[in-house]
């Protein structure tokens, strides 16, 4: 009877676990993760920050600024964890050593101190992520959404690291060039602009999963997808949609005709679905050699990475943005 009894109460209890909704499973196994960004050049790391704050797989632990504009880049970051009212994360302050100065989306951030954040503030954000990955009592995802010298910085402090975390990126062109483009790849932007770095990071032992242009340089939202988004009264959306106007403003001399119909294309959004779910895109297990001009030339003795390199539902995946990014509404 009490083996009865016990196995009836462990059927119980299974059977409530797989009548949970999926948002309260996925409350259940969150995959702690950190965000390192090069936010405030290309408007699609404003969208990208928004879609891993609303993606209930993901537990946003840390965001580190990279690629140098310490006076500007973590002020974007700040005043949109703020608006969203998610100060309860850290932001870390990445190494200065390559880019300086301001950006497009300066006017939205016109006024705003960073000292005026009511959460952590990092001066030595390199440091904050190697002491958050070594202390994790489980393994950290870092998603990577610009060039590398913050991750190589780490990499330099502390090598073991690459044992505890992984690294999931856009990063790279393997049979696909921008817009598109399948008669040619390209240098693509955040392994170009600071080469070095992104083969110092592809050279180390951990785990590594990317978007490359074939898959990422696809993703633009139009018509009724980007309607909800622009229409929605959701604060996240809205703070996007801010940031938007602000970055096409100062890109077009004030011609933001575009933020009405369409968005930009959304590089970064696919490496976070990346960080917890890959069911929508095909996955190769490839080599991969960063050349000194910046090329992700396909290498059978390169590092083996797993590369999303072809859509198997695009739609869905955008239908996925639009609902992480408008809160399901």
């Amino acid at each position: 009877m009490k083996m009865l009894v016990s196995t009836l109460a462990t059927l119980v209890v299974v059977g409530m676990a797989c009548c949970l909704p999926l948002n309260a499973q996925a409350a259940q196994k969150r995959i702690p993760v950190i965000l390192d960004t090069d936010i405030g050049d290309d408007i699609d790391d404003t969208w990208a920050l928004g879609m891993v704050l609303l993606s209930p797989e993901l537990d946003l632990k840390l965001v580190v600024t990279d690629y140098g504009k310490v006076n500007y880049r973590p002020l974007i970051v700040a005043k949109f964890l703020e608006a969203v009212g998610r100060t309860d994360i850290p932001i870390g302050i990445g190494v200065d050593a390559k880019a300086h100065g301001s950006g497009p989306q300066a006017a939205w951030i016109k006024g705003y101190n960073l000292h005026q954040y009511p959460g952590k503030v990092y001066s030595d954000g390199v440091q904050a992520m190697i002491d958050l990955i070594m202390q994790s009592p489980e393994p950290i995802t870092l998603i990577c959404i610009g060039p590398l010298p913050n991750i190589a910085e780490a990499l330099k402090r502390e090598p073991r690291i690459a044992q505890k975390a992984r690294f999931v990126g856009m990063h790279g062109s393997l049979r696909v060039g921008y817009g598109g483009n399948k008669q040619k790849v390209d240098a693509e932007w955040n392994v170009r602009a600071d080469v070095k770095s992104c083969q110092e990071t592809f050279a180390a032992p951990w785990e590594m999963t990317i978007t490359p242009l074939d898959t990422c340089g696809l993703i633009v939202l139009r018509g009724e997808r980007y309607a909800r988004v622009r229409q929605s009264q959701h604060p996240v959306a809205r703070a996007i949609i801010e940031n938007y106007r602000a970055w096409e403003a100062d890109r077009t001399k004030g011609d933001t005709s575009a933020v009405e119909s369409r968005s930009s294309t959304l590089f970064d959004c696919v490496a976070i679905y990346l960080a917890f779910a890959q069911d929508l895109c095909k996955m190769e297990r490839l080599g991969v050699k960063i050349t000194e001009d910046g090329f992700t030339r396909l290498d059978p003795q390169g590092k083996m990475v797993n590369a999303a390199t072809e859509w198997k539902d695009q739609g869905a995946f955008e239908d996925l943005l639009v609902q992480r990014v408008t809160g399901g509404k």
